[in-house]
């Protein structure tokens, strides 16, 4: 009797659990820790890593903004560099193209353009035309020469006065002779014939020959600014 009674007691008990929605399990079939793990860690919500992604992105966002900038200057260096190893050699370029070209034109002699020649002695005395050659610093549009001849020119007195007329014909510019026998000028080219003076006699020549300037300095010494013309024009164009 004990012992049913017991089992009715034991019986009523599970009832009582079951009723509860509790499930009483033996201890002998309860799984081990290390299989079922109920701490907080078994969802692998780890919070030493979110924390530190968290830092990591922070200090990502911090850095972003002055490596960028140091991009952007990069850049811009590279880009200032790249134009100035462009412009540089161009303007060089440049520069070695048109100073030949401006030291051409400046021609050789003195500042003003007048180039010595001669002195008043060296003249003759009688009034006939002598040569002299004009003799200076030649420059082309790249090299330099010094101490040549860039042409001649006719030196007669007047009056005790010097006169310079260019030796070129202006008609087509070729050299014209001093005739001493007829005391004139001739163009053997096209025929053409000048009076001392330089004025057409006759012939193709469109106009006299070319007179240039001239100037005395130091008492003795003969100065003529010495030019070229243009050819086949009624009057002198100076040649660029």
């Amino acid at each position: 009797m004990e012992n049913q009674e017991e089992n009715q007691v034991e019986s009523s008990e599970s009832t009582a659990s079951e009723s509860a929605g509790q499930v009483k399990i033996p201890e002998t079939s309860r799984p081990q820790e290390s299989i079922v793990r109920t701490d907080p860690d078994s969802n692998f919500n780890y919070p030493i890593f979110g924390e530190v992604s968290a830092a990591v992105e922070t200090q990502g966002d911090e850095l972003v903004e002055p490596v960028q900038e140091r991009r952007g200057f990069i850049k811009f260096l590279c880009a200032f560099i790249g134009t100035l190893i462009s412009v540089v050699p161009f303007g060089a370029g440049v520069w070695s193209y048109l100073d030949p070209l401006a030291k051409r034109n400046k021609g050789g002699g003195g500042a003003d353009g007048f180039i010595k020649v001669t002195t008043l002695d060296a003249i003759s005395a009688d009034g006939s035309p002598v040569k002299f050659s004009v003799i200076a610093d030649k420059v082309d549009a790249w090299n330099r020469f010094s101490n040549v001849s860039i042409g001649a020119v006719y030196l007669q007195l007047v009056d005790g006065v010097p006169r310079a007329l260019h030796t070129s014909c202006p008609h087509l510019g070729c050299f014209v002779d001093y005739r001493p026998g007829k005391k004139d000028f001739y163009c053997p080219c096209h025929n053409s014939r000048f009076r001392l003076d330089g004025g057409i006699v006759d012939g193709v020549s469109p106009r006299a020959m070319d007179a240039l300037q001239i100037e005395v300095r130091n008492k003795t010494e003969v100065w003529v600014k010495y030019q070229n013309f243009q050819s086949g024009h009624g009057r002198p164009i100076p040649v660029s």
